[in-house]
């Protein structure tokens, strides 16, 4: 095919200037505003020019020597690196304001300031759980989402919350620590009057006014499912085995002085063990609660951790271990002195004074080379300070009665307190002691009765049933008389206020034996406000009758000493 004639000759087109290069046409046209795009296009070199100009460059350049000919290649270089770093800088800059684009709002628009609000689902909030972020498990800055539950950290742009809002939908979410409410991903705060029971359940807070009428007023509130329940006789989950843990915050949620000190005094600058009790003993009277139990897993989890792991939620303990364990503890979470008395909350209301009694016993041989054991002449006294008073059962029986079933005796509680009259002595290895209480004597007694012995074979329990009075325990006759502090004669009154039970329930077991003891905690406590006792088995809570009380085995009791008022006793509601 005959290939089509130019319009002009080639030769024609030699001086001509070549088309306007694209550095020009963008020069001319007219500049666009940064609000538009947010940025200005930047110049472009001489090194993007049209074709043309740079073949009429090259002509001028049969002119110059070797010098000008690797410089301007050098020249050429330079700009080739600027043009590269440019485009690079405008992308960078292009990508930062497509990302500041996305500001945060301060606020909601008008109109819609409860918006989000409807989607909060009250019955999936559980605010029991120790508050770790469920993608990270941080615990610095947690979120919770009020509409399915869960944690996560931090609210802004690369957050995990942030993300949560994005590929899910819920939008409103709560800080634990502050217990404000925000909606993400937009980022403004909610205060809306509609928020304030959820950040009360999140750290619930009574006025001294409302905790003073604890004891005094009877009183019943409502969950959210419409279900009764009393504040302070609530269920404690039992997560895996640490019903002897609940049995024992039970008993000591129930001790006033310890409680309003735990649900009144600003603990903020406290260790975490004070705060998280703390916290658990305001959720347990809580009167505004979502549900009808509690969960101790955050205290437990920090407890865990503490303790190396001693007392955990795996593993059952013992309750008495552990309640010394806990008091001692948190007597040095509070400031509290080794060596110093009363320098805590729990040294005033426990600690007593005991006075000890040791004699040493030598074994001789006589002339027939019988062996004789002689008291030293010398009696040693001292005095120590105590929390708890250990007391020691008799010896089960060994035998069976004519029905072939195991005799279960019973002791009153005054027959094993006489180890603490000053006359009754025990012997130890090679030292025969005897013990007796010194005045004043604590608020609060703790008494432990000794179930359990242990040898290098077995471990046994002693189902001895102790039998006592729920009021008017007079403690006079094992205290040594000071008229100082006391008149002698008058009695001392202690009146229950915790007692804590076991059962040995008999399960199926694989080994040799065939069957393995399980053991099972309670707890009873004392409703002041009806003069009512209820036993408290992890989630199961019941009223018991008082006369009752002693047929279980008791394993760990709380006493409370009556308040002398102008001269009288009187029982202290």
């Amino acid at each position: 095919m005959a290939k089509r004639p130019a319009e002009e000759s080639l030769d024609n087109l030699e001086a001509r200037d070549s088309p306007a290069s694209k550095k020009a046409r963008v020069d001319d046209s007219p500049q666009r505003s940064p609000e538009t795009n947010g940025f200005s296009p930047p110049p472009i070199p001489s090194f993007f020019s049209n074709g043309h100009q740079r073949e009429a460059d090259e002509r001028d350049g049969s002119k110059r020597d070797g010098n000008n000919t690797l410089a301007a290649a050098d020249q050429e270089g330079k700009e080739l690196e600027q043009a590269v770093s440019i485009v690079e800088s405008n992308e960078l800059q292009e990508e930062q304001s497509a990302y500041s684009a996305a500001s945060r709002q301060t606020a909601p628009l008008d109109g819609y300031t409860d918006l989000y609000l409807d989607t909060i689902d009250r019955s999936v909030l559980d605010f029991d759980f120790e508050k770790l972020c469920s993608v990270t498990l941080s615990n610095i800055n947690v979120y919770a989402c009020l509409v399915c539950g869960k944690y996560y950290q931090g609210r802004g742009p690369k957050s995990h919350a942030y993300f949560h809002a994005l590929e899910v939908g819920h939008h409103v979410y709560v800080n634990m620590q502050s217990k404000r409410v925000y909606v993400l991903p937009e980022g403004y705060e909610v205060k809306s009057k509609s928020l304030e029971d959820i950040k009360f359940v999140v750290d619930p807070k009574l006025s001294k006014d409302e905790v003073s009428r604890l004891d005094r007023e009877p009183k019943d509130a409502l969950d959210l499912g419409g279900k009764k329940y009393r504040p302070g006789f609530v269920g404690m989950n039992n997560i895996k085995q640490n019903d002897y843990f609940n049995v024992v915050i039970q008993a000591l949620a129930h001790i006033p002085p310890f409680r309003n000190f735990y649900m009144l005094e600003n603990l903020s600058d406290k260790s975490e063990l004070v705060q998280r009790f703390s916290v658990l003993v305001r959720k347990i009277w809580n009167t505004r609660a979502f549900k009808t139990h509690v969960s101790p897993h955050e205290l437990l989890q920090q407890i865990s951790r503490q303790s190396s792991k001693r007392f955990d939620l795996l593993h059952q303990s013992d309750p008495v271990d552990f309640l010394s364990w806990f008091l001692n503890n948190m007597h040095l979470a509070l400031g509290g002195s080794k060596s110093k008395p009363g320098t805590s909350i729990i040294h005033k209301i426990f600690q007593g004074k005991l006075k000890v009694e040791s004699q040493q016993i030598t074994a001789k041989a006589d002339a027939g080379d019988r062996l004789r054991f002689e008291e030293a002449a010398e009696v040693l006294v001292d005095s120590m300070r105590y929390l708890m008073l250990t007391l020691d059962l008799p010896a089960a029986p060994l035998f069976q009665d004519e029905l072939d079933k195991n005799i279960i005796p019973q002791i009153p509680l005054t027959s094993i307190l006489s180890k603490y009259d000053g006359l009754k002595s025990q012997e130890h290895l090679n030292t025969r002691k005897r013990y007796r209480l010194l005045h004043p004597l604590p608020p609060y007694l703790l008494f432990h009765i000794k179930r359990f012995s242990k040898n290098k074979f077995v471990s046994e329990r002693n189902p001895t049933i102790v039998t006592f009075p729920v009021r008017s325990l007079d403690m006079s006759p094992y205290v040594e008389p000071n008229p100082g502090l006391h008149s002698p004669g008058e009695p001392i009154w202690y009146d229950l206020v915790a007692n804590v039970t076991h059962e040995a329930v008999r399960t199926r077991d694989d080994s040799v034996e065939g069957e393995a003891e399980r053991k099972v905690w309670r707890v009873q406590v004392k409703d002041r406000a009806r003069d009512e006792w209820l036993e408290i088995q992890d989630l199961f809570v019941e009223r018991v009758a008082t006369e009752t009380l002693f047929t279980k085995e008791s394993y760990l009791m709380v006493w409370e000493r009556r308040k002398n008022v102008k001269g009288k006793n009187v029982s202290s509601r």
